[in-house]
């Protein structure tokens, strides 16, 4: 392979893309290939997509437009989630070289070497049933923080949910691995872990050996007990954990953890019994409640972030408020509010009726303000205080940030003394 040769990369969607990106950008640099911006000229360029929303397609196909207008003789490779669900609409699309599904991402070496700039799009992917393998994966832009991705697949039927379809069925690295990894991360600098995961509480479960799952004996609490012993890492967080397996003896840990931060972000989608029902999450509202009043009596200091989403199909004005009457009821931080858009293949497709476009813009917004308004509230509550802030390295505007242990970000003049270090700062 030529060494002379520069890729540059583009990730679309969640924390877990980001850590296989870099994955894939440190095996294309192994191999010899310069990285460079996605706005420079490059020989190859690999957009890694999402396809939670309308707006991922959309600017993946963005994207690819931009390249061909820049530099048309570029390779252009398309790797991910909605490169597995919609291989043939991607290979559709002018200056598009090369699609790599779930199971041929971590081969895009091989791939590259047989790729030829003017021959007909080239497709690689498989049934998601077939993909059994774990690829362990973890970004490491700067020390400050890295994100480790730990499990993968969901064997989990949301009705509104393509990642099955994308990712293939819950499966996991080994304890083993994982922490070997926090040690190779502790040697680099970083005093930061995101574990990340599709579905992080099914860690454990091995997709191999039957439609459901088998586990081998391994579980999230055990992982994190032994994380806790990893010399080096100052800070670990939980990307994300389902509340039907957010336990109590994991919330216990990171109550009494040095090392697990204060800080949960706990998907709930609705407010309403009825619409968790119609998306098939294994949970009522009153167990969420449960657990956010869990956190917060072991933990008061505790920030809490919501997944949330507005306009469901059969969602009614009254069940939105039943949602935003809950979110501002219990003791959470903030959201991340998602707009629901259709998604072929989903059981939600066939639910009504429809609630239109407009109102969940409107619904977005609402809950986006409340979302502010909570965040602002458990900002207010710590003033005053002094907690530990671990600063970033990136300078903007004569400014650098740094986020306290429960997640409040703090802003100060760039001091470059203070990049990659954990300083105690009044809130």
């Amino acid at each position: 392979m030529d060494i002379s040769r520069t890729v540059a990369f583009h990730t679309l969607g969640c924390k877990l893309n980001y850590a296989e990106t870099s994955t894939l950008s440190r095996m294309l640099e192994n191999e010899g290939f310069q990285k460079k911006s996605f706005d420079d000229i490059a020989d190859v360029y690999v957009i890694n997509t999402c396809s939670v929303t309308d707006n991922a397609d959309k600017e993946c196909r963005q994207l690819v437009r931009r390249i061909q207008r820049k530099s048309p003789q570029s390779l252009v490779v398309i790797t991910g989630c909605y490169a597995q669900l919609k291989p043939k609409e991607i290979a559709s699309i002018k200056g598009v070289d090369l699609v790599l599904g779930a199971a041929e991402k971590f081969n895009i070496v091989s791939h590259l070497k047989e790729l030829t700039k003017g021959d007909s799009t080239k497709i690689s992917s498989c049934d998601i049933e077939e993909i059994s393998g774990f690829n362990s994966s973890f970004s490491i832009s700067d020390r400050t923080r890295t994100f480790l991705k730990v499990q993968d697949g969901c064997s989990y039927n949301c009705s509104f949910c393509t990642i099955p379809m994308a990712r293939g069925k819950s499966r996991s690295d080994t304890i083993a691995n994982v922490v070997t990894h926090a040690r190779e991360l502790s040697e680099k600098g970083v005093k930061e872990v995101v574990l990340t995961g599709v579905n992080l509480g099914d860690f454990g479960l091995n997709g191999a050996e039957n439609t459901r799952g088998s586990r081998r004996g391994e579980t999230f609490y055990e992982l994190i007990q032994e994380l806790e012993k990893v010399e080096g890492i100052e800070r670990y967080r939980i990307s994300s954990i389902e509340p039907n397996l957010l336990t109590d003896e994991i919330i216990a840990f990171v109550a009494g953890s040095k090392k697990f931060m204060p800080h949960f972000h706990i998907p709930l989608q609705s407010g309403s019994n009825h619409i968790l029902g119609l998306m098939r999450r294994r949970y009522k509202r009153e167990w969420y409640a449960d657990r956010v009043a869990m956190i917060k009596s072991l933990i008061p200091h505790c920030c809490i972030g919501v997944d949330v989403i507005v306009g469901f199909p059969g969602e009614t004005e009254e069940e939105f408020e039943a949602t935003y009457n809950f979110l501002d009821d219990i003791e959470v931080s903030y959201f991340h509010v998602f707009t629901y858009s259709e998604r072929d293949n989903t059981a939600a497709l066939d639910i009504r009726p429809v609630v239109s476009v407009h109102t969940r813009h409107e619904r977005n917004k609402i809950l986006r303000n409340l979302s502010y308004r909570k965040m602002r509230d458990f900002t207010n509550q710590h003033i005053g205080q002094t907690r530990e802030v671990l600063f970033e390295s990136r300078k903007k505007e004569g400014m650098m940030e740094g986020y306290t242990d429960n997640y409040i970000k703090v802003i100060t003049p760039y001091r470059e003394e203070l990049v990659n270090t954990i300083a105690e700062w009044a809130i």
